[in-house]
C-alpha cells in the first residue's frame, strides 16, 4: 500500500493518477478525504489531518510507503517532522518527500531551511528515504493568469535573473517511480527543467503560444506582496515567497539538473510545451487536462 497525501493538491493528484494507472493500490489522503466520485477501484481516499496524530496512524495503518507534502503554513515544518515519527512508529519502510531545490539548514530562505529540517528528520527516522528537490513549478506561473490574460503582463519581482523552472507532471513521474521501483532508497534528486529562463523569456514563450503580446514587468518586493494579498495568501507563506524570488535573483536557481532523465528515462518537459498545454488558463478560460 502507497499513501499519498495532498491528495487534491497538484503533486498529490498527478501522482495518484500515474500509481492508478499502473495499477497500484493507492491510499489519497487529504483533510476532508474527498475525492473524485469516478475514482478507480485502486485508490482509496481517506481524511487525516497533520496537526492530528491519531488521524495520521489510522492513514498509515498498513503503508509500506508514502510521499509528503503539505500545504505551506506557519506550521509546516512541526506537521511533517509529527507526520515522520508517526510513518517510523507505524512501520512504514520508505518515504519520498517533496523538498525544493537548494535546501539548506542554513538558508534565509524559510521554505528552504524547513525542507532541510525535514530532510534531516527523515535521515535520523531509520526509514529509508528519497528526497525530490524541484526548482520553481511552471504551474506556479498559472496564479498570474489573470493579469496575463487581462493585462498581458507577467508580473514578478524577478528582474533578469534565470530559473530552471519544471512541470509538475515531471516531479510526478519522479516520484511515482521512486515509491514503486527500487534502487532510490537514500538519494536526493535536483528536479529542473531543461532551460534555465528569465520571466521575459518566459512571457515572450507565453505569448508565442496564445498568439498575443505579453510582456514582463519587474516589480518592486512591496508591489509583489500587495499582489499575493489581493490573492488572499496567508502572510507567512507570501513572505515566503518574496524570499524565494530573492533566492531567484541572487542567481541561486539556475543550475539544470538531469535528474527527470535519469530516473524517468524521458527528457523533462520545456516552457514551450507547458504554454502550449495550458493555453487556455494564459487566455482566461477554464484549464484542460494535460497530460
Amino acid at each position: 500500500m502507497i499513501l499519498v497525501t495532498g491528495a487534491t493538491g497538484q503533486n498529490g493528484s498527478e501522482i495518484i493518477g500515474r500509481l492508478a494507472a499502473k495499477g497500484v493500490q493507492v491510499r489519497a489522503m487529504s483533510r476532508s478525504g474527498n475525492g473524485s466520485q469516478d475514482a478507480p477501484a485502486n485508490v482509496e481516499y481517506v481524511p487525516a489531518d497533520f496537526d492530528n496524530e491519531a488521524s495520521l496512524r489510522k492513514a498509515l495503518d498498513g503503508v509500506e510507503r508514502a510521499f509528503l507534502v503539505t500545504n505551506s503554513s506557519d506550521r509546516v515544518e512541526k506537521q511533517q517532522l509529527r507526520f515522520v515519527k508517526a510513518a517510523t512508529e507505524s512501520g512504514v519502510q520508505h518515504v519520498v518527500y517533496l523538498s525544493q531545490l537548494h535546501a539548506a539548514l542554513n538558508s534565509p530562505c524559510r521554505f528552504l531551511h524547513y525542507h532541510a529540517v525535514v530532510e534531516r528528520g527523515l535521515a535520523r527516522s531509520g526509514m529509508a528515504y528519497t528526497n525530490l528537490r524541484p526548482n520553481l513549478y511552471m504551474q506556479g506561473i498559472l496564479m498570474l493568469g489573470k493579469s496575463i490574460a487581462s493585462e498581458g503582463k507577467l508580473f514578478a519581482p524577478a528582474g533578469d535573473c534565470r530559473v530552471s523552472i519544471i512541470d509538475v507532471r515531471d516531479i510526478a513521474s519522479v516520484a511515482v517511480a521512486a515509491l514503486t521501483e527500487p534502487g532510490h532508497e537514500g538519494r536526493t534528486y535536483d528536479l529542473t527543467g531543461p532551460e534555465a529562463l528569465t520571466h521575459a523569456e518566459m512571457a515572450a514563450r507565453i505569448s508565442s503560444a496564445i498568439s498575443k503580446p505579453v510582456a514582463f514587468v519587474d516589480i518592486p518586493e512591496s508591489e509583489f506582496r500587495s499582489a499575493l494579498a489581493a490573492f488572499h495568501m496567508p502572510g507567512w507563506q507570501a513572505e515566503g515567497l518574496v524570499e524565494d524570488y530573492a533566492h531567484y535573483r541572487r542567481g541561486e536557481a539556475a543550475d539544470i539538473s538531469g535528474a527527470v532523465q535519469e530516473v524517468t528515462n524521458n527528457a523533462p518537459r520545456n516552457f514551450a510545451e507547458f504554454t502550449r498545454d495550458f493555453r487556455p488558463a494564459f487566455l482566461g478560460e477554464e484549464r484542460t487536462a494535460a497530460g
